[in-house]
């Protein structure tokens, strides 16, 4: 016998907000599973033209763009200052 059950499509993020906005229970749709991530926040910085060649090449070298080269590098640089400083405390 043929399996005649198909699997349900999730239903559009639109369609979950219009059930919301008519008070309906829409909690079922929620697993709490999940992590809410904030959008990102956009930030002025100047670099004197001799680090932003340098820069572009790590970037060119990583295959990434010059935002996410920077990204990258600055989450870098911050986990390697939380070490240094979890070891001054440990030591």
């Amino acid at each position: 016998m043929r399996n005649t059950h198909r699997p349900r499509r999730p239903l559009a993020a639109e369609s979950v907000a219009r059930m919301a906005d008519k008070s309906e229970d829409v909690s079922r749709f929620f697993t709490n599973e999940g992590r809410m991530v904030r959008p990102p926040q956009t930030v002025q910085v100047e670099f004197p033209p001799e680090l932003l060649s340098e820069l572009d090449a790590t970037a060119a070298e990583l295959q990434l763009s010059r935002e996410a080269a920077i990204r990258v590098l600055v989450r870098q640089a911050l986990d390697a200052h939380y070490l240094a400083r979890k070891a001054r405390r440990a030591g």
